[in-house]
């Protein structure tokens, strides 16, 4: 599909009343480079984890992954029709999947992702930090000290903890690609909590690429303006959800599958020089 046939808002899409939403709902349904994705063998071999891998963006990088010859461990909330349905792109392209459920505001679950791709696969080559919690609010007063502190955890937290116990196993060419935002640059008043995490995201990454250059490790982002996932129509009113994406110069939002191909480079040996940056898929919006 070429991009002047991606999808264009209006969008007529069912309103969704869990976090992070289900794919099988969407209208129209998102593209995660299943049918077109051509992997090169950019990443033979390489053991990876991604987080919130069952739908969305992760979805799409997995897909990306596997088909780059990597072996990937999708950890995931609860949303196990999504992750079964990643995980068979995952094998079809040859690869091993292994499906992680679990919550990773608990610190035992995130060092548990580590362990399990570790023992699963011998090693541990890439981490993507993927997994994202979002809501929208139009007032401070309506941000409670739990939904801030939710956020946080989700967003930031779990990055950290799950960052900490993969660098304990990784060797020198190691990667992490962690998922920032547009809104750490320009934030989103309605997503004041969310907008602030992806600025410590893209903060956090910088001073880690600089901590662990010595040890050979990779650290660097991806900045995705408004993508098509589920957590869109689970976390925004409807008035939103129908015009999304159309405030950015392309008018509409963009696929997971247009964003997987940064994750690949920036996960890939070819990119033995690039750490601490930030890759913006934005749809043609600056970011500062």
């Amino acid at each position: 599909m070429s991009a002047t046939q991606r999808p264009e808002p209006p969008f007529d899409t069912p309103q969704q009343n869990t976090v992070p939403g289900r794919t099988a709902d969407m209208k129209p349904k998102p593209d995660h480079g299943e049918q077109s994705y051509k992997g090169s063998g950019r990443l033979a071999g390489k053991a990876t984890i991604i987080t919130g891998g069952d739908s969305g963006i992760g979805r799409a990088v997995a897909i990306a992954f596997a088909r780059e010859g990597a072996d990937v461990l999708i950890s995931y909330l609860d949303e196990d029709d999504d992750a079964r349905e990643t995980a068979r792109w995952v094998e079809e392209a040859g690869r091993r999947a292994v499906l992680l459920r679990g919550d990773i505001t608990d610190s035992a679950h995130c060092d548990e992702i580590v362990q399990r791709a570790v023992t699963a696969f011998g090693k541990l080559d890439v981490l993507v930090n993927n997994a994202a919690y979002q809501m929208t609010h139009d007032s401070l007063d309506d941000i409670s000290d739990e939904e801030w502190d939710r956020t946080f955890d989700i967003n930031i937290g779990a990055m950290f903890r799950i960052t900490r116990a993969a660098v304990r196993h990784m060797r020198p060419c190691g990667a992490i690609v962690n998922t920032t935002s547009i809104n750490a640059d320009k934030p989103n008043p309605g997503l004041l909590a969310y907008a602030t995490t992806k600025g410590a995201v893209q903060n956090f990454t910088a001073g880690l690429a600089q901590l662990l250059a010595e040890k050979g490790i990779r650290a660097n982002c991806v900045a995705p303006g408004p993508i098509w996932t589920p957590l869109i129509p689970s976390t925004m009113p409807p008035e939103k959800v129908e015009k999304f994406g159309s405030q950015v110069p392309m008018k509409r939002p963009g696929q997971p599958a247009e964003l997987a191909p940064a994750y690949v480079m920036l996960a890939s040996d070819e990119s033995s020089y690039i750490s601490g940056a930030t890759i913006a898929v934005t749809g043609g919006a600056p970011m500062l």
